[in-house]
């Protein structure tokens, strides 16, 4: 018997099969990106009626990449919060539909937890509670103390931006397509980090473990259209790459600092970590290096499991278990 699980609380529409085991049968992930591109960023009506048409095709195809037939289904498991109400309301109406027609439980779960939840997928045991857990993503830049996988203390969050956001938007400054995170890396990877020094916001506030993003994000404004100015400066190619290096270097400082500082209130040794930012190589490597500065152990999924999926749903397991 198998776990049908729904993940819509954005802009992916995605479906997966995952056994008592935890072992992922099948995981299908539509993107909607194609369809934002030229606005930037997720409009949240557009990405609702995709969801409208894509929904039915994705779950469809996640049973017969499983191999299994519906009626082997044993619960139905749907992202409920937190999201985009109209891109939930998608979601939740089909996966309520569904274990209604099967007659089988309906779940709902946290999305945040079951992004930290994507670490017990990728390396069972070795997330141990309690475990501190950070999640970075477009609409979420949050700090957790986990004392069980479905137990989650908040710690800190941001006061503002999304550290995902703050991504989006410096790529559309710098004239880059979206999604803005993945573009950005690429021009960093030719940019001096050190050509400049962007601030970052609360990163030596050690009372608090938010975040903030703003500050940063209009720090890089003021480079391309300074105050005052009629217009914006024409950068060279060389000016963007650096611009790109440099903020993101500031914004991976602000979030590994916050994880420093967790580090050291909780007591936690062990750091899970989620959310379609830390696809970023360069937040990577700076959390691993982290871990070994405070001997820590840092768990990242593999990239097909940070960024919205829905094979996380399968944190549903541990409520059915209970």
């Amino acid at each position: 018997m198998s776990l049908l699980a729904i993940e819509t609380t954005c802009d992916e529409t995605a479906a997966a099969i995952i056994s008592p085991e935890r072992k992922i049968l099948s995981s299908v992930v539509a993107s909607q990106d194609e369809l934002h591109a030229r606005w930037r960023g997720v409009v949240p009506e557009i990405a609702s009626r995709a969801h409208v048409e894509r929904i039915i095709p994705i779950i469809d195809q996640a049973t017969h990449e499983a191999g299994i037939q519906k009626s082997q289904i044993k619960a139905v498991a749907v992202a409920i919060r937190p999201g985009l109400i109209g891109s939930l309301l998608i979601g939740l109406s089909a996966a309520k539909a569904i274990a209604s027609s099967l007659r089988v439980p309906l779940i709902g779960y946290d999305h945040l937890a079951a992004h930290l939840y994507a670490c017990r997928l990728a390396f069972g045991e070795e997330l141990r509670y309690p475990a501190i857990g950070l999640v970075a993503s477009g609409g979420h830049t949050s700090l957790f103390q986990l004392h069980s996988p479905i137990t989650l203390q908040a710690l800190g969050s941001t006061i503002d931006d999304a550290v995902g956001e703050a991504f989006d938007k410096v790529a559309s400054m710098l004239g880059l397509g979206y999604p803005g995170g993945p573009q950005i890396e690429k021009l960093a990877e030719h940019g001096n980090p050190h050509s400049r020094r962007f601030p970052r916001p609360l990163a030596n506030d050690f009372s608090r473990l938010d975040f903030s993003f703003s500050g940063l994000k209009t720090a890089v404004r003021y480079q391309i259209w300074p105050p005052g100015d009629q217009h914006a400066r024409t950068l060279t190619d060389e000016e963007r790459a650096d611009l790109a290096a440099a903020f993101q270097q500031a914004a991976v400082e602000s979030v590994v600092a916050k994880v420093g500082l967790a580090i050291q209130k909780t007591g936690c040794r062990v750091v899970a970590v989620g959310g379609g930012v830390t696809a970023n190589k360069a937040l990577r490597s700076a959390l691993e290096d982290l871990g070994k500065r405070h001997r820590a152990t840092i768990l990242i999924p593999p990239t097909e499991l940070c960024t919205d999926n829905a094979a996380m749903g399968a944190i549903a397991w541990e409520h059915i278990d209970r």
